[in-house]
């Protein structure tokens, strides 16, 4: 028996070949005959950054000559300076898909923005947002929701200020906000509001928009969510693209010089010159397309007077580092979020096969990765016995851990909460804050730490030390009035993104 209503999911770390293989099944559908109905297919686009229009190089898009006339979905069609959320996405995918399945062609969703894959995958995990019209006619709100008993307690007990600020949020906060907000959800939700960092704007808000719409805490829908069966939107099969992370790395850093020498620089200039358009500070770098990597990484090399070679190289450098930890985060999402979902969603009756292909050297592409997959997809659509997904190779027998189970998103919560660094906060607006755990003991570890917390717990010691007598030099007729200088100047504060 034939599949309804498929979808086919590939993800994995950027820089794999996830777009390559997309490609590859879309045209396998059109080069023989099948058992199944699908002879075409359509990518959908599922990278936060691609759906941008123009930087092409900054935003790793497929290139037209690369996708050998394979229609490619939600691509380049939102305006730099937008802002384009999970939800958003959701519902504009969705349409998408179901249009697909009415034209009998298959949707193919590939990206490397693995929290928008999970939550088209799987439902009822987003908090949807209603009309504030209402909520802000009323003085205290009014929603379709009603209001928890936290919600209201919370609510009640806002100074003024705040409350000011809750009924009236800004659609683009500025910096000189951001402590406020953050301050604002720490009033009404503190669990939520040790998640996010008070420099994590846009996040920030998101969380108040939440609380506001729903007329209940964050945390709350959070721990409501956790009881919900997961299940799965479509029979999706999902393809995971694996590199060994030597390999990987090497195949990033080769990737950025060809970057470098494709355009990524031009991008960056181009993106500065909208942000400049639009208002947005270098904190921006931390929504829209101002995230993409590269952009924050060359801010100090183009902002400065007089560059050097010195500077490019490093900027070059820091672009590379910032590729290798994205591909390290991609990675922990797909292990700890995405494929504990699935597991719970199989067990629940929903067809979710994974299969992890292990890109290795790019020369044997077509009979390790493309060919497996192609047979994999036939088998899939024609409902045919599927293989063994372990049973592919040791790497993954290894990553394909069924027994990997979700994690009580409030115990997320209170395991990544941040905290504030008494001791590296200069200002008390502006507070140094660090998740605990593992970045907690390596900030008190640094140097700039252990130097503050040394002037804190000896703040006499510079002035007690004995001054080293100085020499009169040749020639002169009596000791010098000038005195050695001690640099007592402030280490900077870390920058935590």
């Amino acid at each position: 028996m034939t599949v309804s209503r498929p979808l086919i999911s590939i993800v994995g770390t950027t820089g794999v070949g996830k777009s390559r293989l997309a490609i590859d099944l879309a045209l396998s559908l059109s080069r023989k005959n099948h058992e199944h109905s699908w002879q075409t297919a359509k990518v959908i686009n599922s990278d936060a950054m691609q759906v941008y229009a123009g930087a092409d190089v900054i935003t790793n898009k497929v290139s037209e000559s690369e996708r050998r006339g394979v229609d490619h979905l939600l691509m380049s069609f939102k305006e730099p300076g937008d802002q384009y959320v999970v939800g958003q996405w959701v519902n504009d995918a969705i349409r998408e898909i179901d249009e697909l399945h009415r034209q009998k062609e298959l949707p193919i969703v590939v990206g490397g923005t693995a929290y928008w894959m999970q939550h088209l995958i799987f439902p009822n995990r987003l908090p949807s947002i209603v009309d504030t019209a209402a909520f802000q006619d009323s003085g205290r709100g009014s929603t379709s929701y009603p209001h928890s008993e936290a919600f209201q307690k919370a609510l009640a007990s806002l100074p003024q200020p705040l409350l000011d600020l809750f009924m009236h949020l800004p659609e683009n906060p500025s910096v000189d906000q951001a402590f406020s907000l953050h301050n604002l959800l720490t009033q009404l939700d503190p669990q939520m509001a040790s998640r996010w960092h008070w420099k994590d704007t846009r996040k920030v808000v998101r969380s108040l928009e939440i609380i506001r719409d729903r007329g209940c805490l964050a945390s709350e829908i959070m721990a409501q969510q956790a009881m919900l069966a997961e299940t799965s939107r479509y029979p999706t099969l999902i393809f995971w693209l694996f590199s060994e992370p030597t390999l990987l790395q090497q195949r990033l850093d080769a990737r950025v010089d060809e970057m470098m020498r494709h355009g990524l620089l031009e991008d960056v200039k181009m993106l500065r010159g909208k942000a400049s358009l639009e208002g947005a500070s270098e904190a921006d770098s931390t929504s829209g397309i101002f995230q993409s990597i590269g952009f924050k990484e060359f801010s100090g090399y183009l902002s400065s007077v007089s560059p050097t070679q010195k500077d490019y190289d490093e900027a070059v450098e820091r672009t590379k580092i910032s590729n290798r930890q994205y591909a390290r985060r991609q990675v922990q999402w797909i292990r700890n979020k995405l494929l504990p979902a699935i597991n719970a969603a199989a067990r629940n009756g929903s067809k979710l096969p994974v299969y992890l292909l292990e890109v290795g050297e790019l020369d044997k592409w077509d009979m390790e990765i493309r060919d497996k997959a192609v047979n994999i997809l036939d088998a899939f659509l024609e409902g045919s016995e599927l293989p063994d997904p372990k049973s592919l190779s040791d790497t993954a027998r290894s990553m394909l851990d069924d027994q990997l189970t979700i994690r009580d998103p409030t115990a997320t919560l209170i395991a990544r909460h941040k905290v504030m660094c008494e001791v590296c906060t200069l200002h008390p607006d502006q507070p140094m804050m660090i998740e605990e755990g593992i970045e907690w003991q390596a900030h008190i570890k640094s140097r700039k730490h252990r130097r503050l917390q040394s002037k804190r717990d000896h703040p006499n010691r510079l002035a007690l030390r004995p001054a080293k007598p100085i020499k009169p030099t040749s020639g002169s007729d009596s000791d010098s009035d000038s005195e050695s200088s001690l640099n007592l100047s402030f280490v900077d504060r870390l920058s935590i993104s």
